[in-house]
């Protein structure tokens, strides 16, 4: 039976439960995530500095590692050509390109970043930055909760530069442009003062967001984290300190899924958050125990993720993947994590919402129970397979056959 055929079999049985599956496509076609370019290249960027700080480890050594600009965005083109949908390229600051010569991050400026709008001109692609606040001899203590007044500067310069970059590409791609700012400032064992490092934080950011930008073309964020290595004890940007700063310098806050206690679960915080707030940002990823940034699956949390997304308006939550694994393909990594997101996505998209809030309001739980496992066996597959089809990019794990052969051809010749 054809892809097509399937999929209309699949059509007619969720149409008996009030689905219809051609506007689900609809709608997940025009959803982007905006996809991390470090995965590429291990989280290395251009500015010749290969020693990672801040809590941040990449472990593996798998062959093909992007080496350069080139390389990066050959690898980055290869894995879009295999994941449906249009979507967004999220930048780290320390991916600059210095054709005349190295500045520093608090010196960094728009010019540093065309070749990345052209990139993205070309692909119809929107682009989002990130501020890098590691990998560098002045973050070696602490960056914006720094006491060094200098130090402090520094990266605050930093900040206001990264938004001047976001608003660039804002004007260039006529697409918003999410700026997110994470920090690793914090203690490895118990501080004697909590308050300092964050009212020096709080600073910071006022600073920072003092600059004029366009607030419709720039979207600030601020992400937490509940403890790094190194910093086991004590996070200076904390999720209480963000939310609420957030909420009160009217800027969004950032949830990413491995930034909490093993036992949380940031898909039964989005629907509080956007209670209070217009919208928010997200960076989906997959903790093994701890924040390892493993590849997203299509797992339980990552479904009720999207089905929150869904279920509480998708043009109020800004979605990104966070991960970065050595020791695997990293183009493959790229493409299964995004096909992930995706296909998590059409499973909310997919469910009959509107008749299972109804069966809640009406505290039928019963069948609520019922329904919910007996769609797990739904023929979403077919569905996918087609999305794929007509968005023409290779179908079920047809397309592992083509990162083969390129890693076969290209990524294994990269010494």
């Amino acid at each position: 039976m054809s892809t097509k055929a399937r999929y209309e079999s699949a059509k007619e049985i969720y149409k008996k439960i009030g689905v219809d599956t051609d506007k689900a496509l609809e709608i997940l076609k025009n959803i982007p995530i905006s996809m991390h370019c470090w995965q590429g290249d291990d989280i290395a960027g251009f500015e010749g500095n290969h020693q990672l700080t801040g809590g941040i480890q990449a472990t593996g050594n798998y062959p093909g590692k992007a080496r350069n600009s080139q390389e990066l965005m050959q690898d980055i083109d290869k894995a879009l050509n295999l994941i449906p949908g249009v979507h967004r390229i999220n930048l780290h600051a320390n991916y600059a390109f210095f054709d005349d010569g190295f500045v520093d991050r608090d010196k960094l400026e728009p010019k540093h970043f065309k070749k990345w709008v052209e990139f993205a001109k070309e692909r119809n692609l929107g682009l989002d930055f990130n501020p890098t606040y590691f990998s560098h001899p002045l973050a070696q203590d602490a960056t914006l909760s720094n006491t060094d007044e200098k130090i402090r500067k520094f990266w605050i310069d930093h900040g206001k530069a990264s938004i001047r970059i976001a608003e660039y590409f804002a004007n260039e791609l006529s697409k918003p442009s999410l700026v997110n700012i994470w920090i690793p400032d914090g203690f490895k064992d118990i501080p004697a003062d909590r308050t300092t490092p964050r009212s020096l934080l709080k600073d910071s950011l006022d600073q920072i967001l003092s600059i004029s930008y366009d607030k419709s073309k720039v979207y600030v964020a601020v992400e937490s984290k509940v403890f790094g290595i190194g910093l086991e004890s004590y996070t200076v940007g904390s999720h209480e300190f963000y939310m609420n700063y957030a909420m009160k310098n009217n800027i969004l806050c950032l949830l990413d899924n491995g930034h909490y206690h093993p036992t949380e679960m940031v898909s039964d915080k989005i629907s509080s958050m956007l209670l209070f707030s217009d919208k928010l940002a997200l960076h989906v990823t997959r903790p093994v125990r701890w924040d390892s940034d493993h590849v997203v699956l299509y797992d339980d949390e990552t479904k009720e993720i999207a089905k929150e997304i869904i279920r509480n308006g998708v043009e109020k939550v800004l979605i990104g993947l966070d991960f970065f694994d050595a020791s695997i393909n990293r183009i493959a990594a790229w493409v299964v994590g995004m096909r992930n997101m995706q296909k998590a996505l059409l499973n909310a998209l997919l469910l009959p919402n509107e008749k299972l809030k109804n069966l809640q309001k009406e505290r039928n739980l019963t069948e609520i129970m019922v329904l919910q496992e007996e769609l797990k066996l739904y023929p979403i597959g077919d569905v996918w397979n087609y999305f794929c089809e007509i968005n023409n990019v290779p179908e079920k794990e047809d397309w592992f056959e083509i990162v083969k052969n390129y890693e076969k051809d290209v990524l294994l010749k990269r010494k």
